[in-house]
């Protein structure tokens, strides 16, 4: 069981963080500042440093949290009883609906870098929740015989993390597989940033419509479309 200082530091340090989501909503990220943080939540700023020493700590902090709460809402999405098509459908629908309901915490993620951060590898775990979702529903598709690759691996083209997410040992899966999983998320999450950023306005009249259309079209991609 934590104890009372344990749970009291945890307490304020969520504190300081959704003042600091407030404040991403306000100023945006690059502007993100630990004064006007403390500011927000009453406390001195040195007080604020001994729960994030620097601007980039809290970054960190904002952008795990956000990862994590991508993450449990593509696991939520995701019925491992149902068709493997009707997941990729359900998972990119809710990734989506994440997206649209914190539309600043995506900019974080997926938007423009923040000068001068670079984000450590703490992220890592986080940032791979939806693609381990995806390569959970690869397996699936894979076990079904829906997926058809040459065989192959591509040496120099794709990295470890990406072959470790998508099915290392599925059987089915390969390069060519694992390259259409990668074209149709980043298509996606694209997709989600047009519609976010204003880029859909005066080329999609429905956006629901093309959205759904959009993820049909990316599931048949992978060779999810035989379900």
């Amino acid at each position: 069981m934590p104890t009372a200082r344990e749970r009291v530091r945890a307490e304020l340090t969520a504190e300081i963080a959704e003042a600091a989501r407030r404040q991403l909503a306000e100023v945006g990220a690059a502007a993100l500042s630990l004064r006007a943080v403390a500011r927000e939540v009453g406390m001195a700023s040195s007080a604020v440093y001994r729960y994030f020493p620097s601007r980039d700590d809290l970054l960190t902090r904002l952008i795990i949290d956000g990862y994590d709460a991508l993450g449990e809402a593509a696991e939520a999405a995701d019925d491992p009883a149902a068709p493997v098509q009707h997941r990729w459908s359900a998972v990119c629908t809710a990734v989506r609906a994440w997206a649209r309901a914190h539309p600043h915490e995506y900019a974080l993620l997926y938007g423009s870098p923040v000068p001068g951060y670079a984000a450590p590898r703490d992220t890592v775990r986080a940032a791979s929740r939806v693609g381990v979702v995806l390569g959970g529903i690869l397996g699936e598709a894979a076990r079904a015989g829906l997926l058809h690759g040459d065989g192959g691996r591509e040496p120099g083209l794709l990295g470890d993390a990406a072959v470790e997410v998508l099915g290392r040992d599925a059987p089915g899966i390969d390069d060519t597989v694992r390259v259409r999983a990668l074209l149709a998320w980043s298509s996606l999450f694209g997709t989600i940033s047009f519609e976010l950023f204003g880029h859909l306005v005066g080329s999609v009249e429905d956006d629901d419509a093309y959205f759904a259309r959009v993820v049909a079209e990316l599931g048949a991609l992978i060779g999810l479309d035989a379900t």
